[in-house]
């Protein structure tokens, strides 16, 4: 909440100082009425971003670092949360005959999450109940947490980038004044020029923050999903080895 309030403050102090800078230019130019308009000039996205000084790189490398780990997370967390239905319907009929050699050869097809959580369950196929439902559950555990696996560096740049881009901008702001102290040369054209060039920075490293911010959640809500439907499987995979037929395998 503090960090929220120091951001407000400052955000409410640039623009004042902006809104009197631009009312004594508007004084001055009455004054003058022959003082001409200079154009604005076209400039590239590129050439812009240029604008936004040395604390745009580390920004331009947590994006890029960014956009890698959400398509690697992402295609890898897909992969492994892959949900076959019909999974349990094709090894029953071996779990009802007790040959655990064919639902094992069956299920070890199955390279997603579901497959390693089922396999374990049929391996413990002969213990206690309760000791299936402890190793499946291990299971779900590291299968969840492969997934999870360097996810928590997506939460770290959705803080970090902004912060990076604030103290970019706070640096600029400062060289202004500097400058201004120096000078004595308080027109609106060279604090806007310098002003706008270093909010650059604030802008990317949001941008930045709110992509990483976004995938962050994305993924942990596939990842949640996951986890559902696994509890869903593991209570399923009980009932079947419990029905009649499963007396002598199970305690």
């Amino acid at each position: 909440m503090k960090k929220h309030i120091k951001f407000t403050v400052a955000a409410i102090a640039l623009s004042a100082f902006g809104t009197f800078m631009l009312a004594q230019d508007s004084t001055q130019t009455a004054a003058d009425p022959g003082k001409k308009i200079v154009g604005v000039t076209e400039i590239s996205a590129f050439d812009f971003l240029i604008k936004g000084g040395v604390f745009l790189i580390p920004i331009a490398l947590l994006l890029f670092y960014t956009i890698f780990l959400a398509v690697e997370k992402y295609l890898y967390i897909r992969r492994m949360a892959k949900h076959d239905k019909n999974l349990l319907s094709d090894i029953r009929t071996s779990l009802n005959s007790g040959n655990l050699d064919s639902a094992l050869t069956i299920v070890s097809r199955d390279k997603t999450g579901f497959g390693s959580i089922v396999k374990e369950g049929i391996m413990t196929i002969g213990r206690p109940v309760s000791e299936i439902e402890s190793n499946m559950e291990k299971v779900t555990n590291i299968e969840i947490a492969k997934m999870e696996r360097n996810l928590g560096h997506l939460g770290l740049i959705a803080g970090i980038a902004p912060t990076l881009g604030f103290i970019g901008t706070i640096s600029g702001v400062i060289k202004i004044f500097y400058s201004i102290s120096i000078t004595e040369n308080v027109s609106i054209g060279n604090i806007s020029a310098g002003l706008y060039e270093k909010m650059i920075s604030s802008g990317s490293g949001l941008i930045v923050g709110i992509v990483a911010f976004a995938i962050y959640h994305m993924l942990n809500a596939i990842i949640d999903n996951f986890s559902l439907n696994a509890q869903k499987v593991n209570l399923d995979f009980v009932n079947i080895i419990q029905r009649p037929g499963h007396g002598d395998q199970t305690k």
